[in-house]
């Protein structure tokens, strides 16, 4: 029963520096769960809230399903994500005490089920991120050479 990474969120590695990581399952739909298996999914733009102790997902954009008639689909709805109570109140306290936030790194199967890994993560500063790409130019131009 191996994972198969269905996407990663490659801005999130760049835009944050990520300190713990968590996985977690998403409760879908039906039509949700066979569109995130044909990869009709996005996490690009999408952020963790945690409401009256329950964590949602925001902004993951889950495209329609081509053969399922549901009339009144939101593509971009919130999806609660299941954790454990521990889990969920020491993110909470890191949260509240440090400032971090709460960004999906990667979806993935792990047998029938599609899960969510999270991240606590610290905003990068704009010189970090120039720092970044210069040691990427310059790793590029050593291989050319």
């Amino acid at each position: 029963m191996g994972e198969h990474v269905l996407l990663k969120n490659k801005k999130a590695y760049f835009n944050y520096q990520i300190l713990e990581t968590y996985e977690a399952g998403i409760v879908l739909t039906g039509p949700e769960i066979k569109s995130i298996r044909e990869k009709n999914v996005s996490i690009d733009e999408s952020f963790i809230l945690i409401r009256r102790g329950i964590p949602e997902i925001l902004n993951m954009n889950i495209k329609k399903y081509e053969f399922a008639n549901n009339v009144n689909f939101d593509s971009t709805r919130n999806r609660i994500l299941l954790l454990h109570k521990k889990e969920i109140k020491k993110i909470l306290k890191q949260v509240m005490l440090e400032k971090l936030t709460i960004v999906p790194l990667k979806l993935y199967l792990k047998g029938n089920y599609a899960k969510l890994e999270i991240g606590l993560a610290k905003g990068k500063k704009l010189y970090d991120k120039r720092e970044v790409i210069k040691k990427r130019e310059i790793e590029r131009k050593i291989k050319k050479i």
